[in-house]
């Protein structure tokens, strides 16, 4: 059973940068496509971005393009966002998970809180 740790979140103020991890127990390697999750307070989780096993095709929700860049270390069994120029509205809890999900595999998330 493959657990994921996100971790990396914090307070940051708009504009600024984060960097999120997520670490597996077990090889990632098998999923081909792996991606990134959030939930704000009183809001359904949302896809943000997706990428394949190699890199060659990722995916963003309309909200980040542009802001957001998500890349994957197979040989280390994990699974970054960078997080730029980031705003009041990105404030939630970050998950990573398969894509399409596997909900036995939602971690405990990270809390990303963008505020002045």
């Amino acid at each position: 059973q493959v657990q994921f740790v996100e971790s990396g979140g914090g307070l940051v103020q708009p504009g600024g940068s984060l960097r999120l991890s997520c670490a597996a127990s077990g090889s990632i390697f098998s999923f081909y496509v792996m991606g990134w999750y959030r939930q704000a307070p009183g809001k359904e989780r949302e896809l943000v971005a997706t990428t394949t096993l190699n890199g060659d095709s990722t995916t963003y929700a309309d909200s980040v393009k542009g802001r957001f860049s998500i890349f994957r270390d197979n040989a280390k069994n994990t699974l970054y966002l960078q997080m730029n120029s980031l705003k009041p509205e990105d404030t939630a809890v970050y998950y990573c998970n398969t894509r399409p999900l596997i909900p036995t595999f939602w971690g405990q998330g990270t809390q990303v809180t963008v505020s002045s």
